[in-house]
């Protein structure tokens, strides 16, 4: 397919996608901007690639799966992000959701257990000039001690229990969301701080995502 045509039907995709994500809830202007700027198809595996822009989950490696765009918005806007935000991702993964983060914050830190799955999310955000995601090969579930409070911390995989260890290193008055539960479907929490040492809690939605497992990956198993 000659590119002026390749481009034009991407565009065309995205813009269905676009009012997909519209009619469907997602709302706010810069999250939707961030969703149609961002070339989804870049995070997508080769043999995915005519699905890139569908409003569903894909397989990528390691077992894992790149998220579904109608739940990275929800995601994205539940955390309410302002410019300046200092952002806490758990699962790099292909990197998509990293890279909707990055316009909308200040600073974007990713930690990500699979070393391979790092390292193409890391040439991806090279190649589109992403200049302010630092990256980390570890635990997700251990957070990043070391560069927090934070203002906002996204998990973009399933928790069994509340994330203790990543709400102690949320600021006062910091968002958090995250999957929370066992089993194939979870629950999409919110989690507001009151700026006394507590958080108000809100169920969003069911969701179904894969679980986050301890430690790090040896040979992305």
């Amino acid at each position: 397919m000659p590119a002026k045509a390749e481009s034009a039907d991407r565009a065309e995709e995205s813009a269905q996608l676009i009012a997909t994500l519209r009619e469907n809830g997602v709302n706010d202007p810069a999250v939707l901007n961030a969703l149609e700027k961002t070339p989804r198809h870049l995070f997508v595996p080769d043999q995915w690639q005519e699905r890139s822009w569908e409003d569903r989950a894909l397989p990528i490696a390691c077992g894992q799966t790149i998220s579904q765009p109608l739940i990275v918005g929800l995601m994205t806007q539940a955390l309410t992000l302002e410019p300046r935000s200092r952002v806490l991702e758990i699962g790099t993964g292909s990197g998509y959701q990293t890279a909707i983060l990055s316009p909308l914050s200040r600073l974007v830190y990713t930690v990500e257990r699979y070393r391979t799955l790092l390292g193409e999310a890391e040439k991806r955000f090279k190649t589109l000039g992403f200049t302010n995601i630092i990256t980390k090969f570890g635990d997700g579930g251990e957070g990043w001690s070391s560069q927090a409070p934070f203002d906002r911390v996204l998990v973009t995989a399933a928790m069994e229990n509340e994330p203790k260890a990543l709400l102690a290193q949320l600021k006062p008055n910091g968002v958090l969301v995250a999957p929370i539960g066992r089993g194939a479907v979870q629950t999409l929490k919110r989690y507001v701080g009151d700026n006394k040492g507590g958080f108000h809690r809100e169920d969003l939605m069911d969701v179904r995502f894969v679980p986050l497992l301890p430690g790090v990956a040896r040979n992305n198993e």
